[in-house]
C-alpha cells in the first residue's frame, strides 16, 4: 500500500528565539524514528573558494546567503520517501564540509531556520508553520553565549555582526515573515502550543497506521 504524504512542520523565528528548544520538546513527546529534521543554516552556500576573511564578511542573515533551492529539492525528495544528503556547515571556518549527512524519510519532517518563511516555494511545502516570537534582548544574549562557546567567536565580532546584519535582516525579513505562521509561540516556550503540535502529529501518525 502506498505510504501517506509526510507531515511537514516549519519552525521559524529570530536567531536565539528558542526554535531548537521547541523542536526538542515536540520530538520528546513522539517516537524520534517518526521524525526527520532539516536545518536551513546547514544550507549556507559553499564559499570555500573565497579567502577566510571574505567568508567572514558575508551577510549570513540575508536570504541570498543560503542555498534554499537545495533545501527545497531535499524536502521534495523526502516527501517522495527518498533519502537525501543534507550539507554540513562548519560555522568556525564559514565553509561547507565535503561530505554531508544522510537523512532518511520519515512520517514527520521538521524544517527550521530564521528565513524559512521568506521563500514562497519552501513555505508552500509546509503543512504547519510555527513562528517562535522572542524578545530581541533575550535573543541577542542567547546568540552571544552560543557564538562564543560553540563557534569560537570573539565578543566584539558577535556584537559587530549583530548590529551590522543580524538586527537589520531580522527587521527586513524575519519579523515580517511572521504573518505566514499558523501558530505563534511566545518567548520560545509554550506547553499549550507544543501540545497542539504534538496532537496534530499524533493524529497524522495514527491516520497513517490505520491506512497501513
Amino acid at each position: 500500500m502506498e505510504k501517506n504524504k509526510p507531515l511537514v512542520i516549519g519552525v521559524a523565528g529570530g536567531s536565539g528565539s528558542g526554535k531548537t528548544t521547541i523542536i526538542n520538546s515536540i520530538i520528546e513527546e513522539i517516537n524520534p524514528l517518526d521524525v526527520v529534521t532539516l536545518q536551513h543554516d546547514s544550507y549556507y552556500r559553499d564559499n570555500n573558494h573565497l579567502p577566510l576573511l571574505e567568508r567572514e564578511n558575508i551577510n549570513y542573515d540575508h536570504p541570498d546567503s543560503l542555498e534554499t533551492e537545495l533545501l527545497i529539492s531535499n524536502l521534495e525528495n523526502l516527501l517522495e520517501w527518498k533519502e537525501v544528503e543534507s550539507p554540513i556547515y562548519d560555522f568556525k571556518t564559514h565553509s561547507r564540509k565535503k561530505t554531508g549527512i544522510i537523512k532518511k524519510p520519515a512520517e514527520v519532517i521538521i524544517v527550521d531556520g530564521i528565513l524559512i518563511f521568506v521563500e514562497e516555494k519552501l513555505r508552500d511545502l509546509m503543512d504547519v508553520r510555527i513562528f517562535v516570537n522572542t524578545d530581541s534582548d533575550i535573543r541577542f544574549i542567547r546568540r552571544l553565549k552560543r557564538d562564543i562557546v560553540e563557534r569560537n567567536r570573539s565578543l566584539d565580532s558577535v556584537i559587530n555582526q549583530y548590529l551590522a546584519t543580524v538586527k537589520p535582516m531580522h527587521l527586513a525579513f524575519v519579523q515580517p515573515s511572521r504573518r505566514f505562521a499558523d501558530i505563534i509561540i511566545p518567548e520560545g516556550k509554550s506547553p499549550i502550543s507544543t501540545a497542539m503540535v504534538v496532537n496534530l502529529i499524533e493524529g497524522h501518525l495514527n491516520k497513517g497506521h490505520k491506512n497501513s
